[in-house]
């Protein structure tokens, strides 16, 4: 499985809209709603989010197909270390499959398979002037890449009328690479911090879920995903703290579906995910300056905090053909202005999210879906280190999604 998953990783792009690196829902259903729903399943893609809902959503299999755009940018004034002036990444558009697929046991159980992505620590910044050199840190072409596959396999069980159950073991694969960082080698514990080549790191955890209707048309979802706990990354055991690791951080979520009628649902979700429970993530980015080296156990990270998401959603099932969504989500921002100097290589500064939606029934059994995103350019302003030169530095990012889906009821 995990080969497989590692073939599926050479041609896939990083994941779509982003809460940090954590997609903005999962598949075209979830996406239309900007990620709400984890009440309120649809399709077989919901086990990404709450396998319980795998016992209301039958036999299917769901394709889809999603480009991303970021755009990223950043500006630095004043003299120091960091190219002055204002830079734009390279590579605006990825691309990423995602598929599931739902099986009822019986009338009261089920299980499913889904294959997805996470992604967004992804920037390509071009060896532009700086001084007597190039590039932003002196070390031409500069940036890092993060690619996130998993795969989840589910089964959930129907305790009574009202309350179902699920648990879903969750398989990882990550490939990881980073290039133009030379100029931190001496803050470095091993060196190998910036070689520009491929690295893979494997893993697994589990997700669980309940699904419980608290009273006709008003539904109460709840889910949680331990860490995936992953190999190191050896390549970069001198820049991700202790020595190379870069566990995939837990979540938790929680959502309510509450049926104004019987062809119009309101979905509100709230999500935490426990970025800075990732040493690699979450601890200090300014360690290597108080004398703990890069790839050391305490060693710096990202400085990412912890990220709460709220989302809302509507689903508007106008005619026995179409159902329209919308939504919006509002993240808060894991990166603070005292990080922004290792955050031009993964500026996932973005807050907000909107988004619509449709399907449309082709068949009896088929149907075709559509979710179009847009997450506004968002700011975080802060000051390299004195040691750097106390320059400005704006990091900025954009972003546009369009995702199309196939499903096949049987």
């Amino acid at each position: 499985m995990l080969a497989c998953l590692a073939a599926t990783l050479a041609v896939a792009g990083p994941a779509a809209a982003t809460e940090g690196y954590f997609q903005t829902g999962y598949g075209t259903v979830q996406k239309g709603q900007a990620g709400a729903g984890v009440a309120h399943p649809e399709d077989a893609t919901s086990l990404a989010v709450n396998p319980a809902g795998l016992v209301d959503v039958g036999n299917q299999i769901n394709t889809a197909f999603t480009l991303f755009s970021p755009r990223r940018q950043v500006e630095v004034t004043g003299g120091g270390f960091v190219a002055t002036g204002t830079t734009t990444s390279r590579n605006d558009w990825f691309a990423l499959p995602n598929v599931a697929y739902s099986r009822q046991i019986d009338g009261q159980s089920a299980w499913g398979v889904a294959l997805y992505g996470n992604g967004g620590m992804n920037t390509t910044w071009p060896a532009v002037a700086n001084g007597g050199g190039s590039g932003l840190f002196l070390g031409g072409r500069a940036g890092v890449d993060l690619q996130q596959l998993l795969v989840t396999v589910g089964y959930a069980r129907r305790l009574s009328s009202d309350l179902s159950i699920g648990i879903a073991p969750v398989f990882a694969v990550q490939k990881f690479r980073a290039e133009g960082l030379g100029a931190f080698a001496g803050y470095s514990a091993t060196g190998n911090l910036t070689s520009g080549r491929d690295d893979y790191a494997y893993g697994g955890g589990f997700r669980g879920g309940l699904q419980w209707t608290l009273r006709p048309g008003l539904r109460f979802g709840l889910s949680g995903q331990t860490p995936i706990w992953s190999t190191r990354f050896e390549k970069y055991d001198g820049l991700f703290a202790d020595r190379g690791s870069f566990d995939i951080p837990g979540s938790v979520a929680a959502g309510i579906a509450f049926d104004v009628t019987p062809s119009v649902t309101l979905l509100a979700d709230y999500h935490h995910i426990f970025y800075s429970a990732v040493p690699a993530v979450g601890n200090s980015s300014l360690a290597f300056l108080a004398g703990t080296p890069f790839g050391a156990s305490g060693g710096s990270g990202f400085g990412w905090r912890d990220v709460d998401v709220v989302a809302l959603g509507v689903s508007w099932r106008a005619t026995t053909d179409l159902t329209l969504r919308a939504g919006y989500s509002h993240n808060t921002d894991p990166i603070s202005s005292r990080d922004v100097l290792l955050n031009i290589l993964a500026p996932a500064v973005v807050t907000d999210h909107l988004s619509t939606g449709l399907s449309w029934r082709l068949t009896g059994n088929s149907g075709f879906d559509l979710a179009l995103g847009w997450v506004p350019r968002h700011h975080v302003v802060g000051v390299s280190p004195a040691a750097f030169g106390g320059q400005r530095i704006d990091l900025s990012m954009e972003q546009y999604e369009a995702s199309a889906g196939y499903s096949y009821r049987f």
